[in-house]
């Protein structure tokens, strides 16, 4: 197909994928309409024991080593705002990551590598990851033996906030890693007018929630990065009873493994603290998230020589405190993971979320030419 017909092909995909949104795990109507697509194309279907995601292989012309590409395919529970005319079909859930932009852009890529398939020096593997937001994907893949062979890596993820035909690419930490705490703060119930005789966790609550914002500004240097977010409280049930408990939730985002340890050792040891000295039974439930993205030096190299030589505007971009289990894959095998600029309206995770299709076929053209690129160049170095 000539090029206007297969950026049409393109954004026809993705406006499928986004009227057909699916949550982490229960991604079963896109794994079969991404395999259709694949075995139109006639790529034929690696093995799995997942319920949901689809892998496959495209074996060049040459024998040589093997890269992965990787796309996410769940999509969010929100409720979609944009008003499009292809907008989500499924009350209370949207792609308002792009999700459905990364899988039409390595649909792409794959139409690309199968009519260059004989110019391959060695395979390129497609995955196509579920439950990404849900931050186990990844380990899933892994474990269900998907790396098996793999040499490097690559993926990408729009950016609303850069123009279209721009890329960010940085060699070392990118994205943060993702803890989540849930605390309960186990008081005693009284009278709001007699306070003396019970013990109020709502104050409790409040002096530790001061204390723990010293976890960052007095224990991280400050020329390093990190943040801790209390994001929920919830305590009481009317206006004239001290309760009996108040539990938090929130988050802790860090870009070095050893100040990760570190902030949870210190936050663990101011809310025990906090606790006892007000007299307070607590429970703490820590949930280990994705680790920090970093990015492999020489495979970032060759993808940003790759990304000039497609003429894209290549930046380094800021470092992001959003989570991204393609962390997982990084700490596997060497890899690289790309802002890819979508141009849009409103942020990651926002029920008005867009991007510009235009980006679409760029985006395939940059997975498909920078595999090339690392198959026929660049692996032998690292």
């Amino acid at each position: 197909m000539n090029l206007e017909k297969f950026e049409e092909y393109l954004i026809s995909i993705r406006r499928h994928l986004h009227q057909y949104p699916e949550l982490s795990q229960q991604e079963f109507e896109t794994t079969r309409s991404i395999e259709k697509w694949l075995l139109e194309l006639d790529i034929p279907i690696r093995k799995t024991d997942l319920k949901t995601g689809v892998f496959a292989d495209i074996k060049g012309g040459k024998p040589g080593p093997i890269v992965a590409v990787r796309a996410d395919i769940d999509a969010l529970p929100i409720e979609e705002k944009t008003g499009l005319s292809y907008a989500s079909r499924k009350k209370g859930i949207m792609h308002a990551c792009g999700h459905d932009f990364h899988t039409a852009a390595l649909i792409g890529a794959a139409y690309l590598l199968k009519r260059h398939q004989s110019e391959l020096n060695g395979t390129v593997r497609l995955l196509f990851q579920p439950a990404e937001e849900l931050g186990g994907g990844a380990k899933q893949v892994i474990d269900d033996g998907q790396l098996a062979g793999v040499r490097a890596i690559i993926g990408l993820h729009n950016k609303p906030d850069l123009p279209v035909g721009t890329i960010g690419l940085k060699e070392g930490p990118l994205m943060s890693a993702v803890d989540r705490f849930q605390i309960v703060l186990y008081g005693k119930g009284s009278h709001a007018g007699i306070p003396h005789n019970g013990k109020d966790p709502i104050i409790t609550a409040v002096h530790l929630i001061t204390a723990l914002q010293t976890v960052v500004s007095r224990n991280v240097s400050p020329l390093q990065s990190a943040v801790l977010s209390v994001t929920k409280i919830i305590g009481g049930s009317t206006w004239n009873v001290i309760p009996e408990e108040v539990k938090l939730e929130g988050t802790i985002r860090t870009f070095d493994n050893i100040i990760r340890e570190e902030v949870k050792a210190k936050f663990y040891t101011i809310v025990e603290a906090i606790a006892a000295a007000f007299s307070h039974e607590v429970e703490i439930d820590w949930f280990a998230g994705p680790p920090p993205l970093i990015n492999h030096k020489r495979v970032t190299a060759a993808a940003e020589r790759s990304a000039k030589e497609q003429s894209l505007n290549v930046i380094h971009p800021e470092l992001s405190m959003a989570g991204e289990d393609f962390s997982y894959y990084l700490q596997e095998i060497p890899g690289t993971f790309a802002f890819f600029g979508t141009n849009g309206t409103e942020e990651w995770h926002h029920p008005a979320f867009t991007l510009d299709e235009t980006a679409i076929i760029k985006a395939a053209n940059y997975l498909f030419e920078t595999s090339r690129e690392l198959l026929n160049q660049h692996l032998k170095n690292l």
